[in-house]
């Protein structure tokens, strides 16, 4: 499978380029920086760059003052691989995931850090963009509320509209288990234009 990398330098992007090529894919790995950069937010260059590939995943995150560039890049990749049939998976965030055992969104809970409330509400903003694209073949993909790295267990379980949590409440996955889902899911094909969310 060819598959394409947006982001590929950061946290998520470098360890989902990782697990793919240990997988075998063939990949292209496009960032800020490095041999092969390209901007998200320009539809001509999403169209050129993820030509002849399978599967475009986007794990673009902006930085702190340019949340909406989360929006930008969204509509940049739906409009990009709309005539393409490539399919897109979008990592995109949890804060709109219900709370377990509530109807309120994660971003609206009790003590929700105000400091991350702008890439929340981009993030939002950004899964709108894609669910409004009803001719692109995309997935998105919402992490659980606590993403960092650790160890590559090989497991995760699922969910749609939920956060996952475990039997304490805590909702977390490795960023390195996280990859896994995001290479599955272009392997698998399991969620065209939905969302769903991972965590242990």
């Amino acid at each position: 499978m060819r598959i394409l990398v947006w982001g590929a330098g950061g946290a998520v992007g470098s360890r989902i380029v990782q697990e793919a090529v240990a997988r075998g894919h063939q990949v292209t790995a496009v960032g800020r920086s490095g041999p092969v950069r390209g901007d998200a937010a320009d539809p001509d260059d999403v169209a050129r760059l993820s030509a002849g590939h399978d599967v475009v995943i986007s794990a673009t995150r902006p930085r702190p003052g340019s949340e909406g560039e989360l929006v930008d890049a969204a509509q940049g990749l739906v409009i990009g691989l709309r005539a393409s049939g490539v399919r897109l998976i979008l990592v995109g965030g949890a804060a709109s995931l219900i709370v377990p055992g509530t109807e309120v969104l994660l971003v609206d809970s009790p003590g929700f850090p105000e400091d991350l409330r702008p890439i929340a509400l981009a993030c939002n903003e950004q899964f709108d963009v894609v669910r409004a694209a009803n001719d692109v073949d995309w997935t998105y993909v919402s992490p659980p509320a606590l993403l960092e790295p650790g160890a590559r267990t090989g497991r995760y379980r699922k969910g749609h509209d939920h956060l996952v949590t475990d039997a304490d409440g805590n909702s977390s996955i490795s960023l390195e288990d996280f990859a896994i889902a995001l290479v599955d899911e272009a392997e698998q094909a399991l969620h065209l234009r939905q969302r769903f969310t991972v965590g242990y």
